[in-house]
Protein backbone atom coordinates (compact mmCIF):
# COMPACT_ATOMS: atom_id res chain seq x y z
CA UNK A 1 0.00 0.00 0.00
CA UNK A 2 1.77 3.44 -1.31
CA UNK A 3 -0.97 5.75 0.71
CA UNK A 4 -1.04 7.26 3.96
CA UNK A 5 -3.47 7.78 6.15
CA UNK A 6 -4.06 11.29 7.63
CA UNK A 7 -2.82 10.64 11.05
CA UNK A 8 0.44 9.40 9.56
CA UNK A 9 0.68 12.20 6.96
CA UNK A 10 -0.55 14.75 9.84
CA UNK A 11 2.47 13.01 12.36
CA UNK A 12 5.00 13.58 9.33
CA UNK A 13 4.17 17.23 8.87
CA UNK A 14 4.59 17.96 12.75
CA UNK A 15 7.76 15.49 12.91
CA UNK A 16 9.34 17.75 9.48
CA UNK A 17 8.31 20.96 11.00
CA UNK A 18 9.67 20.63 13.87
CA UNK A 19 12.91 19.31 12.55
CA UNK A 20 12.57 22.50 10.40
CA UNK A 21 12.55 24.79 13.78
CA UNK A 22 15.40 22.97 14.94
CA UNK A 23 17.41 23.55 11.76
CA UNK A 24 16.01 27.12 11.76
CA UNK A 25 16.73 27.98 15.16
CA UNK A 26 19.17 30.94 14.50
CA UNK A 27 16.75 32.67 11.80
CA UNK A 28 13.84 32.29 14.06
CA UNK A 29 15.44 33.49 17.31
CA UNK A 30 16.87 36.73 15.35
CA UNK A 31 12.66 36.73 14.57
CA UNK A 32 11.69 37.06 18.15
CA UNK A 33 14.48 39.50 19.14
CA UNK A 34 12.77 41.30 16.77
CA UNK A 35 9.45 41.08 17.62
CA UNK A 36 9.66 41.14 20.66
CA UNK A 37 7.73 43.93 22.22
CA UNK A 38 6.07 45.22 19.00
CA UNK A 39 2.42 44.38 18.15
CA UNK A 40 1.49 45.80 14.78
CA UNK A 41 4.69 47.58 14.18
CA UNK A 42 6.26 43.89 13.79
CA UNK A 43 4.90 43.88 10.03
CA UNK A 44 7.44 45.97 8.57
CA UNK A 45 10.02 46.09 11.17
CA UNK A 46 10.69 42.60 11.06
CA UNK A 47 10.09 41.81 7.44
CA UNK A 48 12.93 40.84 6.47
CA UNK A 49 13.62 38.88 9.34
CA UNK A 50 10.67 37.20 8.65
CA UNK A 51 11.46 36.29 4.66
CA UNK A 52 13.95 34.49 6.25
CA UNK A 53 12.08 32.17 8.22
CA UNK A 54 9.81 31.37 5.57
CA UNK A 55 12.60 30.66 3.26
CA UNK A 56 14.68 28.37 5.63
CA UNK A 57 11.50 26.54 7.01
CA UNK A 58 10.07 26.16 2.99
CA UNK A 59 14.05 24.30 2.37
CA UNK A 60 12.47 21.34 4.64
CA UNK A 61 9.07 21.77 4.58
CA UNK A 62 8.21 22.24 1.13
CA UNK A 63 6.27 20.34 -1.47
CA UNK A 64 9.68 18.47 -2.68
CA UNK A 65 11.25 17.79 0.70
CA UNK A 66 7.41 16.33 1.93
CA UNK A 67 7.78 14.25 -0.92
CA UNK A 68 10.99 12.94 0.12
CA UNK A 69 10.11 12.38 3.74
CA UNK A 70 6.86 10.11 2.73
CA UNK A 71 8.80 8.23 0.32
CA UNK A 72 11.51 7.37 3.02
CA UNK A 73 8.26 6.71 5.47
CA UNK A 74 7.05 4.38 2.58
CA UNK A 75 9.66 2.39 2.07
CA UNK A 76 10.32 2.04 5.70
CA UNK A 77 6.93 0.99 6.39
CA UNK A 78 6.49 -1.40 3.89
CA UNK A 79 9.86 -3.12 4.83
CA UNK A 80 8.68 -3.80 7.86
CA UNK A 81 5.49 -4.75 6.41
CA UNK A 82 8.05 -7.68 4.46
CA UNK A 83 9.48 -8.56 7.58
CA UNK A 84 6.76 -9.33 9.83
CA UNK A 85 5.42 -12.01 6.82
CA UNK A 86 8.70 -13.56 6.60
CA UNK A 87 8.79 -14.07 10.05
Amino acid sequence: MDTLSRREEETLLKTTKARALKECDDVVKAFAECSSGRTVSVAWACRDQHKLVQQCMLQYTGPDNMAIVRDEYLRLRNQQAAQKTAS
